[in-house]
């Protein structure tokens, strides 16, 4: 179950709690346009010391620069905690664990060198964005696309354990007619090689060198780009299946027969039936619609939202 964070209390735990977890007023979307600047700086950092001329040239500013960011995220987070309720349910929360693994690994290093590498994980932080710029409407997309997968995941893994079964025969194949110095050592290795000339990625480190395997690498090839776009097509039917789903009613319209009306729909697009079957066409005249609600609601006592409109 999803808590909601809480300030702590009122006063100075409510404002701090405000700038940091809101962001509906400028100082809380500055405090978080701030953060994520910080959190991408300390990220370009991190990828500039891996460089090894300007790890050579600048490590002492490097090692300041990532300590002074270590120290401002610690900071950071012990104002998150001080001003909640319920500090522990953040720290088990996504952005909770995110925090901590974001400032954890340049304290590690005090006990163990080498670690400082794994800072880059900040850069999921910067999901604190979605919230900065209310983009969380993309969220029902990302939704809709979750559901097409779901759709399509049984015919994607049927593919899948084809081009496996595939790959396997050919690389099967390879193996018997190839000499082991042309890099068909194995089956296993086979089988790389038979992945890498499906995708038509051809890296070149396994070559057929007899004139039976290059012409079971041409037809490999050939099926790969045949078969390449069956997954995609796949996915996005059920992509269009869902839109569809999400848009369009299964009702059929009670005039016509017409279905795939869209959902916000209140008259038929062919015959322009009314087609909200639960209140009568406001274009009837009054005592038509007064009719309707008798015949529908007869036996039944009427609320204040089903009651027909007052004379």
């Amino acid at each position: 179950m999803n808590h909601l964070p809480k300030p702590a209390g009122e006063g100075l735990h409510t404002r701090v709690f405000q700038i940091i977890f809101e962001s509906d007023t400028p100082l809380a979307k500055g405090f978080d346009i701030a953060l994520i600047v910080v959190i991408l700086a300390s990220v370009l950092v991190v990828l500039l010391e891996s460089v090894a001329s300007l790890r050579a040239e600048y490590a002492s500013l490097f090692f300041w620069l990532e300590w002074a960011f270590t120290l401002a995220f610690t900071l950071e987070l012990a104002v998150r905690l001080y001003c909640l309720e319920r500090p522990w349910l953040y720290l088990k929360s996504f952005y909770g664990i995110i925090d901590v693994i974001a400032i954890l690994p340049t304290w590690l290093t005090l006990i163990l060198p080498g670690t400082q590498t794994l800072v880059v994980v900040r850069l999921l932080r910067t999901l604190r964005i979605f919230r900065v710029l209310r983009l969380m409407q993309f969220v029902g997309e990302g939704r809709l696309l979750m559901d097409a997968l779901k759709r399509s995941s049984h015919q994607i893994l049927l593919f899948f354990f084809t081009i496996f079964m595939l790959v396997t025969i050919f690389a099967a194949v390879m193996y018997l007619i190839e000499p082991r110095e042309a890099g068909f050592t194995s089956i296993p290795m086979a089988i790389y090689w038979a992945i890498v000339s499906l995708t038509t990625v051809g890296y070149g480190d396994i070559v057929p060198v007899t004139p039976l395997g290059q012409a079971i690498t041409v037809m490999l090839m050939l099926t790969g780009y045949s078969i390449i776009a069956v997954p995609t097509g796949v996915f996005s039917a059920q992509v269009i299946r869902s839109i569809r789903e999400e848009r369009y009613s299964e009702e059929a319209c009670p005039g016509c027969g017409h279905e795939r009306h869209e959902k916000r729909a209140r008259y038929c697009l062919k015959c322009g039936t009314w087609l909200d079957e639960t209140t009568p066409d406001p274009r009837l005249p009054e005592e038509q619609r007064k009719a309707w609600w008798r015949r529908h609601h007869s036996g039944k006592k009427n609320d204040d939202a089903g009651s027909p409109p007052a004379s």
